[in-house]
């Protein structure tokens, strides 16, 4: 009974670690604007954001591009375009560490009490790792061209993993990119 509990508890660490380690994806819209009249957009780039590499801007664009496609925006490289977009990146680090207990150790024994039970073996035996975990975090906005105001935001978490193969990192900026999204254009009310 104590085996099967300890593969449970395992499972639900699994799974709970996985919720963790998934894209956090956040957005937020002016529900002044009407983004029924943006057909058309500009990449421009962020004063003071911090730079990434020319394959990853790259990617970053082509994984937005193809979404904003399918959302019926049309890219182009005049100023006259309905929308300007640029993006940020954060990339960093942290550690994290897990932990499981396994249920079973050397302990007092079975029976509790304050006399030590019967002796034998209980409590557990907890055992850890730390691990490093590459962050990155991608922030798309969009300003409308007349008076330069923002008018969409969206932030994904846990996209840009600079020691990731070429194909993972195209994955995952593609999946950031169709999650944020998602939500784009916002509905109507």
């Amino acid at each position: 009974m104590k085996r099967v509990a300890s593969i449970c508890f395992a499972l639900l660490l699994l799974v709970v670690a996985g919720k963790a380690l998934g894209q956090d994806v956040r957005y937020n819209f002016d529900k002044d604007a009407d983004f029924s009249k943006f057909k058309t957009y500009k990449w421009v780039p962020i004063k003071d954001a911090q730079k990434v590499d020319d394959i990853t801007d790259k990617q970053i664009k082509d994984a937005i591009d193809s979404v904003l496609a399918t959302k019926g925006l049309e890219k182009t490289d005049s100023d006259n375009a309905d929308l300007y977009i640029g993006y940020q990146t954060a990339i960093g680090q942290e550690k994290q560490y897990t932990s499981f207990n396994t249920g079973w150790g050397y302990g007092p024994g079975w029976g509790g009490g304050w006399y030590g039970g019967y002796g034998g073996m209980s409590s557990g035996t907890t055992t850890g790792s730390t691990s490093t975990i590459y962050t990155g975090q991608l922030a798309l906005d969009m300003y409308n061209r007349e008076g330069h105001d923002l008018v969409w935001r969206g932030v994904a978490s846990k996209t840009i993993d600079t020691k990731a193969k070429p194909e993972k990192r195209q994955k995952n900026l593609l999946k950031a990119a169709t999650k944020m999204l998602k939500n784009y254009p916002p509905p109507k009310k």
